[in-house]
């Protein structure tokens, strides 16, 4: 019989949501250009599109110039290339220019949006407020991606991913520190600090958790030293690693190399993992002994989900592995 690891291995969670994992924010428009331009570069360079670019809105808008932005973000959504991932942050939608926001950007480049980031989201409700003003707009297939940054956000994590039409759960480290008061001290917020904190450790693990639980992509939070590079590499490593999350956020270039490198499996991995598939789809995913450890479809899951991470982040893979992603079928005969 003829079929896909994935169809096979994941079923009815083939369709879960798979994205970059790496999102770079920029917000002033010569940053904005240029992130865009470095996609396209590096989408030639990996031969897929290894990062998303969020054009924002709510840092990058000057206060008085709202709508003036949301026009330039939507004029460079249309501009865009093709192939390009690109999606953009709206104000709150407590603030008064949230409506004028999606209006504006989705209203006139929507069709083009990959996603919508809205950020403080506190509750279902908010989910539910932002949707319809999506929908009004004209996107009713558009995905959100929403910002976690406060301590009742974190307690609505589970309700708040579960919405259908919540693609991505972000962590807002600094404005969660800030939100106590106080109570988390600034190095909380920084490099190391944010691994420590229980506090901050505890938002983060919910936030992964209520993601995985509904299917949903868990997405870091800022490293704010960018010019520390052995910092930056430090902190995703754990992010992946330890965390459980599978993207993050880049306000630099210089970041997302280094987030790409700690997301992506090693050589090692990759072969491990083909050898690993290979065997199973020759045992028609029986259980098998490869290098005298015992596998089954349980593991053969993890090792199938290690390679799709290695060609999302543009790694090379095995002759054997690049037929599973070109060809759609892969022989069990």
């Amino acid at each position: 019989m003829n079929a896909h690891p994935r169809e096979v291995l994941l079923g009815a969670q083939a369709g879960a949501v798979s994205l970059p994992v790496c999102d770079h924010y920029s917000g002033v428009e010569a940053r904005m250009k240029k992130s865009l331009a470095l996609q396209a570069e590096m989408s030639e360079e990996f031969g897929a599109c290894v990062f998303d670019v969020t054009l924002d809105c709510e840092d990058g808008a000057p206060v008085g110039g709202e709508s003036e932005h949301a026009a330039l973000v939507s004029e460079l959504v249309l501009g865009a290339a093709a192939g390009a991932r690109v999606g953009a942050r709206v104000h709150p939608v407590s603030h008064e220019s949230f409506a004028a926001d999606v209006e504006t950007i989705v209203g006139r480049a929507g069709r083009r949006l990959d996603y919508l980031m809205v950020p403080k989201v506190e509750s279902a409700a908010d989910v539910a407020l932002a949707i319809e003003a999506i929908d009004a707009a004209g996107a009713t297939a558009l995905p959100l991606h929403v910002l976690i940054e406060s301590p009742l956000a974190v307690r609505n994590a589970f309700d708040i991913a579960a919405h259908p039409r919540v693609q991505s759960l972000s962590f807002g480290l600094m404005d969660f520190v800030s939100a106590h008061a106080g109570a988390i001290p600034a190095d909380g917020m920084g490099a190391v600090g944010q691994f420590t904190h229980p506090l901050v450790v505890r938002a983060k693990l919910e936030i992964a958790s209520a993601a995985h639980a509904f299917g949903k992509v868990p997405s870091h939070c800022v490293v704010t030293e960018f010019s520390d590079a052995d910092a930056m590499r430090a902190a995703a490593r754990r992010a992946a690693r330890e965390f459980g999350y599978t993207r993050m956020w880049s306000i630099h270039p210089s970041q997302i190399r280094p987030i790409l490198e700690a997301f992506a499996p090693d050589a090692q991995q990759i072969d491990v993992a083909t050898r690993i598939v290979a065997r199973a789809i020759e045992a028609e995913w029986a259980p098998v002994s490869v290098d005298g450890v015992l596998h089954d479809r349980a593991s053969y899951r993890h090792f199938w989900q290690v390679l799709e991470r290695a060609h999302a982040t543009g790694r090379t893979l095995p002759a054997e592995a690049q037929a599973w992603f070109v060809s759609g079928t892969a022989s069990t005969a």
